[in-house]
Protein backbone atom coordinates (compact mmCIF):
# COMPACT_ATOMS: atom_id res chain seq x y z
CA UNK A 1 0.00 0.00 0.00
CA UNK A 2 1.41 3.44 -0.73
CA UNK A 3 2.25 5.82 1.98
CA UNK A 4 0.04 8.75 0.62
CA UNK A 5 -2.13 9.91 -2.25
CA UNK A 6 -0.82 11.09 -5.37
CA UNK A 7 -4.06 13.35 -6.06
CA UNK A 8 -2.93 13.49 -9.77
CA UNK A 9 -0.37 16.05 -9.98
CA UNK A 10 3.31 15.99 -9.72
CA UNK A 11 5.45 16.36 -6.56
CA UNK A 12 5.70 20.26 -5.87
CA UNK A 13 1.63 20.59 -7.17
CA UNK A 14 0.60 18.05 -4.41
CA UNK A 15 3.01 19.70 -2.11
CA UNK A 16 1.83 23.41 -2.54
CA UNK A 17 -1.96 22.23 -2.03
CA UNK A 18 -1.57 20.38 1.16
CA UNK A 19 0.40 23.30 2.60
CA UNK A 20 -1.79 25.61 1.24
CA UNK A 21 -4.91 23.47 2.59
CA UNK A 22 -3.27 22.79 6.08
CA UNK A 23 -2.93 26.17 5.97
CA UNK A 24 -6.53 27.25 5.40
CA UNK A 25 -7.53 24.32 8.31
CA UNK A 26 -5.77 26.21 11.02
CA UNK A 27 -6.68 29.61 9.89
CA UNK A 28 -10.29 29.07 9.35
CA UNK A 29 -10.97 26.12 11.93
CA UNK A 30 -12.81 24.30 8.92
CA UNK A 31 -12.33 23.81 4.83
CA UNK A 32 -14.61 22.11 2.36
CA UNK A 33 -12.65 19.62 0.17
CA UNK A 34 -13.07 16.17 -1.68
CA UNK A 35 -12.77 12.94 0.58
CA UNK A 36 -8.94 12.22 -0.93
CA UNK A 37 -7.16 15.38 -0.20
CA UNK A 38 -9.00 15.68 3.22
CA UNK A 39 -7.76 12.64 4.20
CA UNK A 40 -3.79 13.75 3.16
CA UNK A 41 -4.40 17.21 4.75
CA UNK A 42 -5.71 15.24 7.99
CA UNK A 43 -2.64 13.29 8.34
CA UNK A 44 -0.78 16.65 8.02
CA UNK A 45 -2.83 18.93 10.44
CA UNK A 46 -2.76 16.33 13.47
CA UNK A 47 0.96 15.65 13.08
CA UNK A 48 1.25 19.67 13.32
CA UNK A 49 -1.40 20.15 16.59
CA UNK A 50 0.19 16.83 17.98
CA UNK A 51 3.39 18.54 18.27
CA UNK A 52 2.20 21.82 19.55
CA UNK A 53 0.75 20.17 21.99
CA UNK A 54 4.15 17.96 23.23
CA UNK A 55 6.26 21.33 22.72
CA UNK A 56 3.31 23.65 24.71
CA UNK A 57 4.72 24.10 28.07
CA UNK A 58 8.70 24.36 26.63
CA UNK A 59 9.76 27.99 27.53
CA UNK A 60 11.22 30.35 29.76
CA UNK A 61 10.45 33.64 30.41
CA UNK A 62 13.07 36.51 30.43
CA UNK A 63 13.33 40.01 31.08
CA UNK A 64 14.72 42.05 28.60
CA UNK A 65 15.83 45.73 28.43
CA UNK A 66 14.90 47.86 25.25
CA UNK A 67 15.88 51.47 24.01
CA UNK A 68 12.20 52.57 22.40
CA UNK A 69 12.30 55.74 20.86
CA UNK A 70 9.67 58.54 23.15
CA UNK A 71 6.95 59.23 21.45
CA UNK A 72 4.29 62.45 21.67
CA UNK A 73 0.32 62.51 22.20
CA UNK A 74 -0.18 62.15 17.99
CA UNK A 75 2.36 58.86 18.31
CA UNK A 76 5.19 60.98 16.74
CA UNK A 77 8.81 61.08 18.15
CA UNK A 78 10.35 63.63 20.65
CA UNK A 79 13.43 64.97 19.78
CA UNK A 80 15.83 67.12 21.61
CA UNK A 81 18.51 69.30 20.91
CA UNK A 82 22.44 68.33 21.28
CA UNK A 83 25.16 69.62 19.92
CA UNK A 84 22.81 71.76 17.56
CA UNK A 85 21.84 68.37 16.19
CA UNK A 86 18.20 67.67 16.47
CA UNK A 87 18.28 64.08 18.02
CA UNK A 88 15.44 61.33 18.74
CA UNK A 89 14.66 60.80 22.77
CA UNK A 90 15.09 57.30 24.17
CA UNK A 91 14.19 55.51 27.17
CA UNK A 92 14.92 52.44 28.30
CA UNK A 93 12.03 49.99 28.33
CA UNK A 94 11.41 46.66 30.85
CA UNK A 95 9.93 43.31 29.11
CA UNK A 96 9.06 39.67 29.60
CA UNK A 97 9.29 37.45 26.51
CA UNK A 98 8.93 33.98 26.26
CA UNK A 99 12.39 31.94 25.10
CA UNK A 100 11.79 28.53 23.33
CA UNK A 101 13.68 26.19 24.31
CA UNK A 102 15.71 24.10 21.89
CA UNK A 103 12.99 21.58 21.02
CA UNK A 104 10.34 24.16 21.24
CA UNK A 105 12.28 26.33 18.62
CA UNK A 106 13.00 23.03 16.57
CA UNK A 107 9.01 22.35 16.24
CA UNK A 108 8.50 26.11 15.56
CA UNK A 109 10.80 25.84 12.73
CA UNK A 110 9.16 22.05 11.32
CA UNK A 111 5.71 23.69 11.69
CA UNK A 112 7.14 26.78 9.90
CA UNK A 113 8.10 24.34 6.74
CA UNK A 114 4.46 23.23 6.44
CA UNK A 115 2.57 26.25 6.92
CA UNK A 116 2.46 29.64 4.66
CA UNK A 117 2.39 33.11 5.72
CA UNK A 118 -1.02 34.21 6.48
CA UNK A 119 -1.80 38.23 5.81
CA UNK A 120 -4.92 39.52 8.18
CA UNK A 121 -6.77 42.50 5.90
CA UNK A 122 -9.55 44.12 7.10
CA UNK A 123 -12.79 44.28 5.60
CA UNK A 124 -12.81 47.99 4.83
CA UNK A 125 -9.23 47.78 3.26
CA UNK A 126 -10.22 45.20 0.92
CA UNK A 127 -7.31 45.55 -2.04
CA UNK A 128 -5.11 47.75 -0.18
CA UNK A 129 -1.77 46.78 2.00
CA UNK A 130 -2.36 49.53 4.42
CA UNK A 131 -3.24 47.92 7.95
CA UNK A 132 -2.17 44.37 6.80
CA UNK A 133 -1.06 42.40 9.84
CA UNK A 134 0.81 39.26 9.46
CA UNK A 135 -1.33 36.32 11.60
CA UNK A 136 1.25 33.99 13.17
CA UNK A 137 -0.22 30.76 12.97
CA UNK A 138 2.43 28.91 14.78
CA UNK A 139 1.84 31.28 18.10
CA UNK A 140 -1.83 29.86 17.36
CA UNK A 141 -1.14 26.34 17.38
CA UNK A 142 0.82 26.59 20.70
CA UNK A 143 -1.23 28.91 22.57
CA UNK A 144 -5.05 28.12 20.95
CA UNK A 145 -5.03 24.89 19.92
CA UNK A 146 -2.50 23.18 22.39
CA UNK A 147 -4.22 23.58 25.33
CA UNK A 148 -7.78 23.24 24.19
CA UNK A 149 -6.11 19.52 22.99
CA UNK A 150 -4.01 18.66 26.11
CA UNK A 151 -6.10 15.80 27.56
CA UNK A 152 -6.75 14.84 23.83
CA UNK A 153 -4.60 11.26 22.54
CA UNK A 154 -5.05 12.07 18.73
CA UNK A 155 -7.91 12.71 16.66
CA UNK A 156 -7.80 16.64 16.62
CA UNK A 157 -9.78 16.79 12.96
CA UNK A 158 -12.64 15.49 11.41
CA UNK A 159 -14.18 14.71 8.55
CA UNK A 160 -18.16 14.77 7.83
CA UNK A 161 -18.58 13.53 4.27
CA UNK A 162 -21.46 16.35 2.48
CA UNK A 163 -22.16 14.63 -1.01
CA UNK A 164 -20.72 14.00 -4.56
CA UNK A 165 -20.12 17.39 -6.23
CA UNK A 166 -22.18 18.34 -9.03
CA UNK A 167 -19.47 18.78 -11.57
CA UNK A 168 -17.44 15.54 -11.45
CA UNK A 169 -19.64 13.64 -9.05
CA UNK A 170 -16.48 13.38 -6.61
CA UNK A 171 -17.46 12.99 -2.70
CA UNK A 172 -16.79 16.08 -0.94
CA UNK A 173 -16.29 16.16 2.75
CA UNK A 174 -15.99 19.19 5.54
CA UNK A 175 -12.87 18.55 7.28
CA UNK A 176 -12.50 20.90 10.62
CA UNK A 177 -11.05 20.78 14.00
CA UNK A 178 -12.85 18.98 16.61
Amino acid sequence: MAKYRKLGRTSSQRKALLRNQVTALITHGRIITTQARAKEVQKIADGLIAMAVKEKDNFEMVTVSAKVPVRDKDGKRVKEVVDGKKVTKFETVEKEIKKDLPSRLHARRKMLRVLYPVTEVPTENAGKKKNTKEVDLVAKLFDEYAPKYENRNGGYTRIIKIGPRKGDAAMEVVLELV
